[in-house]
């Protein structure tokens, strides 16, 4: 600094001239009147005029006792005669007489002069003292505003350095003011944004437009341990007669304003994240596609990284002992969710990847007392707590990673897994809020998992059912060659009641069934097996098909609340026809060799358990390369297309170049059916061969 003052010296001497009208002394009018020995007056400024009313022309060579009153004349000659002999200055407020007769107040400052010559002088300085006493009073004012003013206060010269800073300033910056004067704020705001503030400066500083309430958070000196928040104005300061003078600043702090309203804003956010997981979290009854729902409401405005880690007894419902014992738990790891690119995600157990855990991890820990586990501040004696090896505690290093949560997914008391929160990018630490916020969202997708989880265990064991029922490869058949495919429904529905058949008969005829029963889930499974053996005995029993279907819808009819649809065909290889009855079902669709394919006309019958409908058997010829397609209506129902245009588009598919018939089936499935789509199908093609066994010798 010491270098610096000669600079700021030499840059006022350069600025050094005539100042514009309109400065202090102007305001105040200030009059000099000079009497010689004898009290005439000799000289007389222009401002004495406005004090006194007399004009120089009137005033000079005329005796100064006409500016007083008579009763004061007699006090006015003792006081002159002391200054004039003695040479001491005389101040003080005295009344004197103006031009108008009126009498005024006036403040004077009295003192001798001496010229060249030897001969004495008396100056007199004067001011009328209401005006003094109006400056005076704004002057004791305004010092004493901004010196005990509660906002920092700070006024700048038009070179952007500070010339006063009030109390409440120096407390806010924690610097002293004289660290300020004569200083620019990139001098002493360095924990702030200062190249932004003086571009502020400049800015009102040119335009005379002021900036009000602008928001700056940051930290100070004065508390370097946090985050502060102030209101700053900045306006322009202008003479009486327009000379920019400088720029004011005024500094509120408004941290409490702010943290309320960072609260706010932290609550509107938690409001979000929680709306945002009831919309999104559970939508389909699938364990793994709602744990991806999760981690992605998680991520990134909860963390940086997040995994749901579900225990392996818990998925696989093997049961649970009472209690857990503080020993090692496998982990299956079902999601992972990442907000930017990190080599800390491969740190965490990837989807479908499976772990054992000791006693002494947090997500151990985490199952074992089912609440949450928390490090606000990790480091490296915390990361081989939450990494799963070595190899990760490292990438986590690595990575940033500094907080970490877990928090346990209890759903109806019985703690399913763990979700993994970790923040790297992210500065803050896992708080309270955190826990509470991942908590909430913890404990609605755990409803949403356990609810999949049973869902799909249901599930998988009526598909079980329902493949352990449907038939295996058939034997080899004469004169005909199949193929079958067999689609459950997606994940999240429950397994209907499909089912197709081929049953060698005597006389080297096949018989072909295709059915549905209504409704699904482990009931129609059972039901449906129990249709398919009684179908399997009255086909051995080499009855038509319009009888088979009568029998079977007596059957039918004895089980509660069910009914199904079913094709029923039996292909004669020596005759080359196919006898066919239908019990409610989709027409089966005929492709002859060489020609488009058509559906087969079919009196449409009544599903079987309806009971009192005759069934009817219907023939056509089905020659070598001809085949016959038998399906159930999760093929082609949609719930946005009409049934005929859905038929229309499979004959469409069908009119295509043939393909290899064990190529067919998942071809029609690819082309046919969404994979959301929500029923179950199955498929039977039959393609007759060219040739026939001769009939069997049936003299035995």
């Amino acid at each position: 600094m010491a270098a610096q003052e000669p600079r700021d010296e030499d840059e006022r001497e350069r600025r050094a001239g005539p100042s514009p009208p309109g400065g202090l002394l102007d305001l105040l009018s200030v009059a000099a009147v000079v009497l010689d020995i004898r009290g005439r007056i000799v000289f007389w400024s222009p401002q004495a005029e406005d004090v006194f009313g007399y004009t120089a022309k009137e005033a000079l060579g005329q005796y100064a006792a006409m500016l007083v009153h008579d009763e004061h004349r007699d006090l006015v000659a003792g006081l002159f005669a002391e200054v004039m002999s003695t040479g001491a200055s005389w101040a003080g407020a005295f009344p004197i007489r103006h031009k108008d007769g009126s009498t005024r107040l006036v403040e004077f400052r009295n003192m001798r002069l001496l010229d060249d010559l030897g001969d004495t002088y008396a100056l007199g300085i004067a001011a009328d003292q209401t005006t003094l006493q109006r400056v005076e009073t704004d002057l004791a004012l305004s010092k004493r505003l901004v010196s005990q003013a509660p906002i920092g206060i700070a006024l700048l010269d038009t070179d952007l350095r500070y010339l006063l800073i009030n109390p409440a300033l120096e407390r806010i910056n924690g610097t002293p003011a004289a660290d300020h004067l004569g200083r620019h704020p990139r001098d002493v705001l360095a924990f702030l944004d200062a190249e932004t503030i003086e571009s502020v400066l400049r800015q009102v500083l040119l335009t005379g437009t002021p900036v009000i309430d602008q928001y700056t958070v940051g930290r100070t000196p004065a508390d370097p341990d946090h985050d502060r928040a102030w209101s700053v104005s900045y306006f322009r300061i202008e003479s009486a007669d327009g000379r920019v003078i400088g720029v004011a600043t005024s500094v509120v702090d408004v941290t409490e304003r702010h943290q309320a309203a960072t609260e706010a804003d932290r609550a509107r956010r938690r409001l979000a994240v929680i709306a945002d997981a009831s919309a999104r979290v559970g939508t389909t009854l699938d364990v793994e596609h709602t744990a991806r729902e999760l981690v992605d409401v998680a991520v990134p405005d909860l963390a940086d990284i997040a995994t749901v880690d579900l225990l392996d007894d818990v998925l696989a419902f093997r049961p649970a002992p009472s209690a857990r014992e503080p020993g090692p738990e496998t982990f299956r790891a079902l999601a992972v969710a990442t907000a930017y690119a990190t080599p800390a995600a491969t740190a965490a157990l990837q989807a479908g990847d499976l772990a054992a855990y000791g006693a002494d991890r947090l997500i151990t820990r985490c199952v074992h007392t089912g609440q949450p586990m928390v490090i606000a501040h990790a480091d490296g004696n915390d990361y081989r707590h939450i990494a799963r090896d070595a190899e990760a505690a490292e990438a986590f290093a690595e990575t940033g990673v500094h907080s970490y949560l877990a928090v346990p997914l209890i759903a109806r008391h019985e703690v399913l897994g763990v979700l993994d929160l970790v923040r790297a990018r992210n500065p803050l630490p896992f708080d309270e809020d955190d826990v509470l916020l991942a908590g909430e969202i913890a404990a609605r997708a755990a409803v949403a998992i356990d609810n999949a989880r049973w869902h799909q265990s249901v599930r998988n064991t009526a598909e079980t059912l329902q493949r352990s029922l449907l038939p295996g490869h058939p034997p080899p058949l004469a004169g005909l060659t199949v193929a079958s495919l067999y689609q459950p429904a997606q994940a999240t529905h429950e397994v209907g009641g499909d089912w197709y058949d081929v049953i060698p008969l005597t006389g080297d005829k096949t018989a072909l069934v295709v059915g549905d029963v209504m409704g699904n889930g482990i009931d129609a499974a059972a039901t449906m097996g129990r249709l398919r053996t009684a179908t399997c005995a009255f086909a051995d029993l080499d009855l038509a098909p319009d009888e088979v279907l009568l029998h079977l819808d007596k059957i039918t009819q004895g089980l509660e609340h069910y009914i199904a649809t079913c094709i029923y065909a039996v292909y004669d290889p020596h005759t080359h026809r196919c006898h066919i009855a239908n019990a409610g079902h989709l027409p089966p669709v005929l492709t002859p060799a060489g020609r488009p394919a058509e559906l087969v006309e079919l009196p449409t019958g009544a599903p079987l358990g309806v009971g009192g409908v005759p069934f009817h058997t219907t023939s056509f010829a089905f020659a070598p390369g001809d085949r016959l397609l038998l399906y159930t209506d999760g093929l082609v129902e949609t719930r946005h297309h009409p049934i005929d245009e859905r038929l229309q588009t499979l004959l469409d598919i069908l009119r295509e170049p043939r393909r290899a018939l064990n190529d067919t089936c998942p071809w029609l499935l690819r082309a046919l059916r969404h994979p959301d789509d929500h029923d179950d199908v199955a498929l039977l093609i039959a393609e007759a061969t060219a040739s026939a066994p001769s009939p069997p010798d049936r003299r035995d």
